[in-house]
């Protein structure tokens, strides 16, 4: 049985901005600068709770679930999706694993983000899942493989050479240096992945995401996921309770 799309958008997706910075002030600023600007923006925290409502929208339903996020830094990440109160599944994610089980087909999975990346066709592991939620870049930025330009009021970021088949764009806040969106695309293979972020709240000093925006296709299918934090609560108590059920089935990616 093939793990549905729906579950790993799931495992992977699992408010106010300073007053922006007069453009001509920054189009000089170098990518170093700009790449480690952004780095320093990374949340510091050691664990945080939050409340998500998310709309899971594709050609062939539209779905409004609200999910339970829980997060120890570098160490676990806690997802608990329900309808109307009524749990339908559990992600668990840790640097070395992916586990979770769905109520409603009472089916589970454990793998690692190896087995994951083969069969989105770009490899994953936690540390991009993570950096996903707090607004940070996908992939590790270096000033020596990296180029940086002001574009639309924006700092744009693109590798100095695309990879074959392989086109990363990122656009960063100048006001925060925060992720305004990103783009990872694969044209040969028809595939897109599409990440977008409204305003972020600031927290203890620090800038999170109020709204982040999804948008994945592959050869004419399109999945669009909407993220809106209600509350996030930062160095709080938190556990990660997760058993599987008896009586689930195991399934396999193909």
């Amino acid at each position: 049985m093939k793990l549905k799309p729906f579950y790993f958008l799931l495992i992977l997706v699992l408010a106010s901005c300073g007053g922006a910075k007069n453009i001509s002030k920054i189009e000089n600023a170098s990518a170093k600068e700009v790449i480690n600007a952004h780095k320093a923006a990374t949340p510091d925290f050691k664990t945080l709770a939050g409340r998500v409502q998310l709309v899971y929208e594709t050609d062939e339903k539209l779905q409004s679930i609200t999910v339970s996020l829980r997060m120890e830094k570098d160490k676990n990440i806690w997802i608990k999706a329900s309808i109307l109160g009524i749990t339908i599944a559990k992600v668990l994610i840790t640097p070395t694993s992916v586990s979770y089980y769905e109520t409603i087909g009472n089916t589970y999975f454990k793998g690692d983000f190896a087995i994951l990346g083969e069969w989105i066709g770009t490899p994953i592991n936690f540390q991009q899942a993570q950096n996903m939620l707090l607004g940070q870049s996908i992939f590790t930025l270096s000033p020596s493989e990296y180029s940086a330009a002001v574009f639309q009021n924006k700092f744009k970021i693109q590798p100095k050479q695309q990879p074959q088949n392989f086109i990363h764009s990122i656009f960063l806040n100048p006001e925060n240096y925060k992720v305004a969106s990103e783009t990872l695309a694969q044209p040969n293979d028809g595939r897109l992945l599409s990440i977008r972020y409204g305003d972020y709240q600031k927290i203890e000093d620090q800038f999170y995401p109020s709204t982040i925006l999804i948008d994945t296709s592959e050869k004419g299918s399109k999945t669009k996921i909407e993220m809106n934090y209600k509350k996030i609560d930062l160095n709080v108590d938190v556990s990660f309770p997760f058993d599987i059920p008896q009586g689930y089935e195991e399934i396999h990616l193909n």
